[in-house]
C-alpha cells in the first residue's frame, strides 16, 4: 500500500531548521509512522526566509491584531509570514494530516503564548500564525501536535482519523458518486457507532435522503458532520456495545464457549483490566474462521495498520 501524504513541522524530523540551529526530533515520527506516512515537511519560518540561527519570535497583541514579532526587539515579520503563507497553502491540499511543532508562534496548534507590547505574558490561548491559516483552510484535516501524540488516545484518534481522511479523498479522486457515498458510510458505520451513535444514525439519514439534493451538496454535509464524529472520544461502553453488535454477525462461527470467552474479555475491557485488542483479536480469529462479507467491509476491524499496536494501550 502506498504511504499517505502528511504535512510536518521540518524540526520533527531531526532538521536543523529552529531558530537556535536546533531541532525537535521526534523518534516515533521517523521511526513507527514513517513506515505508512509520506512526509511532507515544512518550518514556515525557514521558509519564509527567517534563516538560520535567527532571532526568536513570539506573539504579540497589537489593538485587536496579533502580530509575529521579535522577541527582544521591534522587527515584525507579520506581512513577511503572511504572504509565504498565502503562496504555500494551495500546495498542501493534498495532504491527508498534519503533525505540527508545539509551543511555536508559527506552527503551534493551541496554547500559544501571546504577549503585550512589553512582551509580558497576557494569555496562552494562541495559535500559531501558520497552524491558524493550515486550520482555516482544511479545517476538516487532522491536524496534531506531536507533543500530544504522547497519549495514546489523542494518538490513535488522530491515526484513525488520517485513514479516515485518506479514504475520503481517495473516493474524490476516483470520481464522486451517490453508490460510492453509500458504500463509504457502510464501510466507516461501526467506527461512526463507536464514536457517536445518534451522530451515526444521523449520517445515516442523511445518506437515505442523499436523491433530494445534489451529490456535491450531501457529500459537503455529510463529510463535515463525519469528520466531526470521528473526533468524539470513544468510551469504553461504546467500543463494548459495537463488539456485542458485531457477535450477532458472527453467530454461526460462534461456539456458546467461544461467546462466552468473548462476552467475559468485553467485560474486563470495560473494567479496564485488558487493552481493546484483546476481544478484538477474539473477534477477527471468529471472523477469520467463518467469514462475514459484511463485517469484512467495516473499518472499525482494522482502521490502521495493526503493527502501530494502537489498541494495545487503550
Amino acid at each position: 500500500m502506498a504511504k499517505i501524504p502528511v504535512g510536518i513541522s521540518t524540526c520533527l524530523l531531526g532538521k536543523n531548521v529552529r531558530h537556535d540551529g536546533g531541532h525537535k526530533h521526534s523518534r516515533f515520527c521517523t521511526g513507527q509512522l514513517s513506515r505508512y506516512f509520506d512526509y511532507h515537511p515544512v518550518c514556515p519560518e525557514l521558509e519564509a526566509g527567517f534563516g538560520v540561527p535567527r532571532p526568536a519570535i513570539q506573539l504579540r497583541q497589537q489593538g485587536e491584531a496579533v502580530r509575529l514579532m521579535e522577541s527582544k526587539g521591534e522587527r515584525d515579520y507579520t506581512d513577511e509570514m503572511t504572504h509565504w503563507i498565502d503562496g504555500a497553502l494551495p500546495g498542501l491540499e493534498h495532504l491527508r494530516g498534519y503533525i505540527l511543532m508545539a509551543k511555536s508562534p508559527s506552527c503551534g496548534m493551541e496554547r500559544i503564548k501571546v504577549h503585550n507590547e512589553k512582551g509580558r505574558t497576557i494569555h496562552r490561548d494562541g495559535r500559531g500564525l501558520f497552524a491558524d491559516a493550515l486550520m482555516r483552510a482544511y479545517p476538516l484535516l487532522p491536524v496534531e501536535e506531536e507533543g500530544r501524540l504522547n497519549d495514546s488516545h489523542l494518538r490513535e484518534n488522530f491515526i484513525e482519523r488520517v485513514y479516515a481522511y485518506d479514504d475520503w479523498m481517495r473516493l474524490n479522486e476516483n470520481g464522486l458518486t451517490r453508490a460510492g457515498l453509500v458504500a463509504f458510510h457502510t464501510r466507516h458505520k461501526f467506527q461512526l457507532m463507536a464514536h457517536d451513535e445518534p451522530g451515526y444514525r444521523e449520517l445515516g439519514r442523511l445518506i437515505a435522503n442523499q436523491k433530494d439534493e445534489p451529490l456535491e451538496t450531501v457529500a459537503e454535509r455529510y463529510f463535515g458532520r463525519f469528520m466531526e464524529i470521528m473526533k468524539v472520544h470513544i468510551r469504553r461502553g461504546a467500543h463494548a456495545n459495537v463488539m456485542q453488535h458485531m457477535m450477532g454477525f458472527l453467530r454461526d462461527a460462534l461456539s456458546d464457549s467461544d461467546r462466552a470467552v468473548i462476552c467475559e474479555q468485553i467485560a474486563a475491557y470495560q473494567r479496564e483490566e485488558v487493552p481493546l485488542v484483546v476481544p478484538m483479536s477474539l473477534l477477527r480469529m471468529a471472523q477469520r474462521r467463518r467469514p462475514v462479507s459484511y463485517l469484512e467491509q467495516q473499518e472499525y476491524m482494522a482502521p490502521y495498520p495493526e503493527d502501530l499496536g494502537l489498541r494495545n494501550r487503550i
